[in-house]
């Protein structure tokens, strides 16, 4: 693995932006949107309850967190879109790069674009709702680092899939985190579940992460779900690896490649 290759192919996702203000302004208005619906809900549970329920105070925390996966897959995902769109796929894959040294230039891209965007929240939270992100206390950065993790075998599958189906697939880029969602506990404990739900929700790494962080937020601790959710990450990460690998060969076998790379 090249890191040089690495660095570039993250340049070419990131001069996207540059040549575009729309593209920038998409990073942080929708992100704001949520926050802002949110946030003021959130304000007026408070002020139509003399006790605050437990729990309200979470939502903005919750939409913060939220946004992290959200990000890093859209990372992996629409960085792969970008090359479809701009018929660049072919070109991508018939240059000395590595399906690994691809993989791990989205990955970075996650990053970027998810700490300039928690960032951000994090700050408008502050000033609009004084809802102070660090209150969640040293299990902030392994809570931030699960979801990121989580949010990478989401893009990486869900990118498999597409090599898979092609363009005509391209909602599964939006569609798999929203679906997942009303499973994860992102706005409410688990407990707020059918029972059957039950194991599929503790099935989802993100789910012991919004449950440690409300956990964290009450003054308790998160270790032990975070120890879950990274176990989860690992076993995801494997299998969603294993995913683009098996996917991407028959791909490039059936020439799938080109008709995506065309379309």
């Amino acid at each position: 693995m090249s890191r040089g290759r690495i660095w570039a192919l993250v340049l070419r996702y990131t001069y996207v932006y540059r040549r575009s203000v729309l593209r920038i302004l998409e990073i942080f208005f929708w992100p704001a949107v949520d926050l802002l619906v949110w946030g003021f809900l959130t304000l007026y549970l408070e002020q139509r309850e003399r006790e605050l329920p437990s729990g309200v105070t979470f939502l903005v925390g919750a939409v913060i967190f939220w946004d992290v996966i959200y990000r890093s897959q859209q990372g992996i995902t629409i960085s792969f879109l970008e090359d479809v769109w701009s018929r660049n796929l072919l070109n991508l894959f018939s240059a000395p790069v590595r399906v690994s040294e691809f993989v791990g230039a989205t990955c970075v891209v996650g990053i970027l674009k998810t700490v300039v965007v928690g960032l951000y929240l994090a700050l408008l939270a502050f000033f609009l709702y004084r809802f102070n992100l660090l209150a969640v206390g040293p299990s902030l950065l392994p809570l931030f680092v699960n979801l990121l993790l989580m949010g990478w075998a989401l893009g990486i599958a869900t990118t498999a899939l597409l090599l898979r189906w092609g363009q005509a697939a391209e909602a599964l880029a939006w569609a798999v985190p929203l679906a997942i969602q009303p499973f994860a506990a992102v706005f409410y404990p688990v407990s707020a579940l059918p029972s059957w739900l039950h194991p599929l929700a503790w099935a989802i790494p993100a789910t012991h992460v919004f449950e440690g962080m409300r956990l964290a937020l009450r003054g308790g601790s998160a270790w032990s779900h975070l120890l879950l959710a990274t176990l989860l990450n690992f076993v995801y990460l494997a299998l969603a690896g294993l995913l683009f690998s098996f996917l991407f060969s028959e791909a490039r076998r059936k020439g799938l490649l080109v008709k995506i790379g065309t379309q």
